[in-house]
């Protein structure tokens, strides 16, 4: 029996009314609908623990369930858990799932209770006292910075368990001041799990004598007590012959044990305590904190916005290489608000549990002696009621007094078992996250994000990131300097470009730019120098930043959308694609790249719709945009209007139309016939798949396309190629002749173009899955036509990226020897991908409703 399950973030079903208290403060706790006979509730708990303990708290504030022959009281409204930790701690101490771990730790400070809990806090205060936090700060910074110095560039990082590793050493070099072998720390990792599953898997038996029985959960758990045991054994004593003094700044936590008194017996503690109190930290000091740690980089990557805000805020606060300090912490407002808000979206605990020693009233419930209490914390701080938009990432929302302090947000627990470590963790969250991201940008690999795993405690698991250093001066993942960099920007009257606001630092007046309306006279620029040349130096800061805000301008001057719709397109953050693709492009051709691909992806959410499924639609909708790459003449002015039309306002289609003849003559400007001919005929191939998908859907025909169709549909679809051409034109010359004319040249471009496709594909399943249109989507072909699992045609499309990647490599060894004029082409392609890669595994593009918080 396990209770393990992967889970998306699970909705808390609102509550249908408040709980009435009815004629007497004496209800009996509803029970709640589905139990089965002998299993009670247990399947539904084992299936979904988070799903099911969040949808209780619509039957009532107090709730009952039944795991087999036990009935479990679940309390669901945040006020009565405050109650019950604080008001009722004494009559309701810790229950069954802490007392499995009593049983094999002994009395330390998480499992004692009453007189014996507050003596041992006493002792422990000292060890996380204001005065030590300066110490813990510095040996913290150390610690990560050591650590993520021994990572290297494209290194692939199994997060969480990189982060357990962290988290250990913080904690053993921090309260021990000791460093644990390597072998001892592996140790550590393998018992961790066996002892968790242990501990819930015990709590749950009906009788505890099942606890002593040779079952094989039962053999791991003891088996990972005695690894755990000997680890701390090592910690504690490794301390001993460097020891700080006990009575003086400094003490390790085993000299401030060793220096106490037993209160109840005025003996010294014995081995055994401080043994229990050592385990006590490591286990409430590693396994909360990383799982917590990989969720913040988890959510940085969906959310890159927050990472530039939040790196920004430490550039200013905690510069580069100078050691924290608890008054810099203090100014650390915004970062301080999103690791709040990962602690809130992802709290540690699953579920806690209390017993009542007598009976209690708890609000308007009475309950009875000998019942045991449940609450989940992850279950409270998802409630919509206390938290609008529970399952958005929000830090925002702590900044408008989300309610931190409140009875509603308990990551820490309440009242006297308030967790003593809470100051020090959320400094080492801080603290770690700063190193991490100033020295590295972490790179969702496909399919590897994290997702949850529920035991006692929300695991993360799964992610896994690609490292790329980030540079001098910590380049943000948009190239901006800070979240402010809108101030950096604004448009004058009349549409001109955005220029600096300081007179000293601003750059010279750029030339008139090609994205000016139709209607306003301007001088055309000068032809594209046909020369190598062109490449830049790096972007400055902030400047990909203010290209998204003038497409953005150009996508409203153009009609292409309402401001309504701005906001949801916005977070895709097309600009950050382009950024990644192509690192080198300033200006102008920055300027064109981001207006050329938000077209395209406006082009391409058109087809989500009617003409998606209207081969008629689709081909009136393309035949015009088709005809502008050829200069078919009025190609522009004589397209058939759109049926219902009855005024001179242009449609939808309309708009598109004269956005294309603006970036059709944007790129083309300047360049050779050979390249405009290229790009056309690479145009035209990428246009006219969208009336041949149309097409499939009408006759019905997409769920039985082969893999081979699906594949060149996808291929040209994607706007790859024509892209590719792109780089010649943001190049400043045509690639050589012969590179063109050879056979692995155009191997290597469709494999790229094949490598961003299906990386597009795994992440937006989900997504076109929902669509009305049927979708063209590799990895549903892959799951048909093999006739395997989701998971399989997952594997299988990874699996090709990979092998997609290595030919290109071989292939651009190869055509470098050949054509060593064309390298920087051959470069290009690869940047490409890899563009594809760090914005589709962070882009808001392919979130489903639920996750984009809508």
């Amino acid at each position: 029996m396990t209770l393990m399950t992967e889970t998306r973030k699970p909705v808390v079903p609102p509550r249908a009314a408040p709980p009435s208290p009815g004629p007497a403060r004496t209800a009996v706790p509803p029970l709640a609908p589905g139990a089965v006979p002998g299993l009670g509730h247990a399947g539904a708990l084992l299936r979904d623990p988070l799903g099911f303990l969040g949808s209780l708290a619509r039957h009532g504030g107090v709730v009952r369930v039944r795991l087999g022959p036990r009935t479990v009281c679940v309390v669901t409204d945040a006020r009565l858990v405050h109650t019950l930790l604080v008001a009722l701690a004494h009559d309701c101490p810790r229950g069954a799932v802490q007392d499995t771990l009593r049983t094999a730790f002994g009395d330390g400070l998480l499992m004692s209770e009453g007189q014996a809990h507050r003596d041992r806090r006493r002792v422990l205060q000292p060890a996380f006292g204001p005065d030590r936090m300066a110490e813990y700060l510095a040996v913290m910074h150390q610690v990560t910075e050591e650590r993520a110095g021994r990572w290297r560039s494209g290194q692939v990082l199994d997060v969480a368990k990189e982060m357990n590793h962290l988290a250990l050493e913080i904690v053993t070099r921090s309260l021990f001041d000791a460093r644990l072998s390597e072998d001892a720390t592996q140790a550590f990792h393998r018992a961790l799990p066996d002892l968790v599953k242990g501990q819930i898997v015990q709590s749950l038996y009906p009788h505890p004598a099942l606890a002593r029985l040779p079952l094989p959960v039962n053999r791991r758990f003891d088996a990972a007590v005695r690894v755990l045991n000997r680890v701390v054994d090592q910690a504690v004593h490794g301390t001993e012959r460097g020891e700080r003094s006990a009575a003086g700044h400094g003490a390790t936590l085993p000299a401030l044990l060793r220096a106490a008194t037993d209160a109840a017996t005025g003996r010294p503690l014995t081995e055994a305590d401080v043994r229990s109190e050592a385990i006590t930290m490591f286990g409430a000091g590693t396994e909360t904190v990383s799982t917590t740690l990989t969720w913040l980089l988890d959510e940085l990557l969906r959310h890159p916005e927050v990472e530039t805000r939040l790196l920004a805020e430490l550039d200013r606060h905690l510069p580069a290489g100078t050691v924290p300090t608890p008054e810099a912490l203090g100014r650390l407002a915004y970062t301080r608000s999103v690791t709040q808000e990962v602690v809130r979206l992802h709290a540690p605990n699953a579920f806690l549990m209390r017993t009542a020693r007598v009976p209690v009233e708890l609000g308007p419930y009475r309950i009875p002696a000998g019942t045991e209490l449940l609450y989940s914390l992850t279950a409270l701080h998802r409630d919509p009621h206390l938290h609008p938009d529970p399952l958005r990432f929000r830090p925002e929302r702590w900044q408008e007094g989300g309610g931190a302090g409140r009875p509603s947000f308990l990551p820490f627990g309440a009242g006297k078992h308030k967790c003593i470590g809470e100051a020090f963790a959320w400094a080492e969250l801080t603290v770690a996250a700063a190193a991490i991201l100033r020295r590295w940008r972490p790179l969702a690999l496909p399919g590897a994000r994290a997702r949850e795993v529920v035991w006692t405690t929300v695991q993360a698991q799964g992610l896994r990131v690609r490292l790329v250093p980030r540079g001098p001066g910590g380049p943000r993942p948009d190239g901006a300097a800070d979240a402010g960099a809108d101030a950096l920007a604004t448009r004058p009257a009349g549409g001109a470009r955005p220029v600096d606001r300081c007179p000293v630092t601003a750059p010279p007046p750029p030339p008139p730019s090609p994205r000016t309306p139709a209607t306003t006279a301007a001088p055309v620029p000068a032809p594209v120098p046909a020369s190598p040349l062109r490449h830049r130096a790096p972007r400055r800061p902030g400047e990909l930043h203010t290209a998204g805000l003038r497409h953005a301008d150009w996508v409203l001057e153009r009609g292409l959308l309402t401001p309504a719709e701005l906001p949801r397109y916005r977070a895709y953050a097309l600009h950050r694609l382009i950024g990644h693709a192509f690192p080198r492009t300033r200006g102008d051709d920055l300027d064109l790249l981001v207006d050329v691909l938000g077209w395209f992806t406006i082009l391409d959410d058109r087809f989500d719709g009617r003409p998606g499924r209207r081969p008629a639609e689709a081909r009136a909708l393309v035949d015009p945009l088709t005809a502008v790459l050829h200069g078919t003449p009025g190609a522009a002015e004589h397209r058939p209007q759109a049926v219902g039309r009855t005024g001179p306002e242009p449609d939808g289609d309309d708009r598109l139309l004269g956005a294309w003849r603006d970036l059709w003559d944007r790129q083309t400007r300047g360049m050779s016939p050979a390249w405009r001919a290229r790009a056309a005929l690479e145009w035209q191939t990428c246009l006219e798949t969208f009336p041949a998908e149309a097409g499939h859907r009408s006759r019905g025909t997409v769920p039985a396309l082969g893999l081979p169709e699906t594949m060149r549909l996808r291929r040209h679809g994607s706007c790859l190629y024509p892209f590719m051409n792109i780089l010649e034109r943001v190049h400043g010359a045509d690639a050589p002749a012969a590179l063109h004319a050879d056979p692995a040249l155009h191997r290597l471009r469709a494999n790229t173009a094949d490598a961003a496709t299906l990386i597009n594909d795994l992440y937006s399943l989900e997504r076109e899955e929902r669509q009305s249109a049927a979708a063209f989507n590799t990895v549903l072909t892959v799951q048909r036509a093999r006739g395997c699992t989701r998971g399989r045609a997952v594997g299988a499309v990874r699996a090709r990226i990979a092998r997609l990647r290595r030919q290109n490599d071989a292939l651009r060894a190869e055509l470098g020897r050949r054509h060593p004029a064309g390298r920087w082409y051959l470069d290009g392609t690869r940047e490409l991908v890899e563009g594809a890669q760090a914005w589709t595994s962070t882009s808001d593009r392919y979130l489903v409703a639920e996750d984009a918080g809508h």
